[in-house]
């Protein structure tokens, strides 16, 4: 319920993205409200690529599960593509992720495929309406994101993404999501195109300018932040390993965390 709530508060929240239950503490313990999982960063975490079946349906819910334990946060996941090209595998998805104790999750419109990365229209329609009629038929709420995802596969036709936005929302979904709106322009287009339902904004974008501030002036309700923290994360260790390696020396760890300050806060149980 608390997820939902958020949605329709004013004002905006920022859902960070942990790729595990260490980094959903963490996060959970700087004051965010609610967390939502990353795909990449879980399958990086995994020695795996970012691509459709490279993690399994059963390694992200667990990985989901784990992460919801771990917190007192409500937990949204992304469910990629839903794990199978039928409106039918979308909905299972959604049943077995409110049963991992998910409060939502996102449910895209990409393939998988490379020669063909986006699902026809029609049948990317028909994959939300099953997804958002699984979601509405739970005894507690789920908070279903309907992603339209030509952005991140150059497909620059925005009027197409809205086009989408605009069916996901009246085929039941909660919650709108375009990654890789960049612009004052776009990202105004797209919430006035769907309102009053919430839209989700993915930050830390290479060539975005936007505040918290600004971006809540524009109506967005929802921000994350997608594999950006787990590649900070990685960015860092893979710094002091070269430095290691290549220099022989350690002045790394000047720059880490205390090993008390992050004992103390993995200490804390969680009712």
């Amino acid at each position: 319920m608390l997820f939902k709530m958020l949605h329709h508060q004013p004002g905006l929240f920022v859902t960070p993205n942990p790729w595990d239950a260490g980094s959903a503490r963490i996060l959970e313990a700087l004051g965010f409200k609610a967390l939502a999982t990353t795909s990449a960063g879980l399958a990086f975490s995994l020695g795996k690529p970012d691509a459709h079946a490279a993690v399994t349906r059963s390694e992200t819910l667990s990985n989901a599960e784990n992460i919801v334990l771990a917190t007192s946060l409500p937990v949204s996941a992304d469910l990629e593509n839903g794990y199978g090209d039928e409106p039918l595998h979308c909905a299972e998805t959604i049943i077995l992720a409110a049963g991992a104790g998910l409060s939502g999750g996102s449910i895209e419109d990409a393939t998988g495929n490379t020669g063909n990365p986006i699902y026809p229209f029609e049948l990317a329609v028909e994959r939300i309406k099953a997804a958002a009629e699984a979601a509405h038929s739970l005894p507690h709420p789920f908070t279903l994101t309907a992603r339209a995802e030509n952005l991140l596969y150059g497909r620059t036709d925005l009027n197409d993404t809205i086009r989408r936005l605009v069916a996901f929302a009246d085929a039941g979904a909660d919650v709108l999501f375009a990654p890789g709106l960049k612009t004052r322009n776009e990202i105004e287009a797209v919430v006035n195109a769907v309102a009053p339902r919430p839209v989700n904004v993915l930050m830390a974008l290479t060539g975005q300018q936007l505040s918290l501030t600004e971006l809540e002036d524009l109506g967005v309700r929802r921000v994350s932040v997608g594999s950006s923290l787990m590649r900070v994360a990685y960015g860092g260790f893979i710094k002091a390993a070269e430095e290691i390696a290549r220099k022989g020396s350690f002045d790394y760890a000047g720059e880490a965390w205390p090993y008390a300050a992050l004992n103390d806060l993995f200490a804390v149980s969680y009712s």
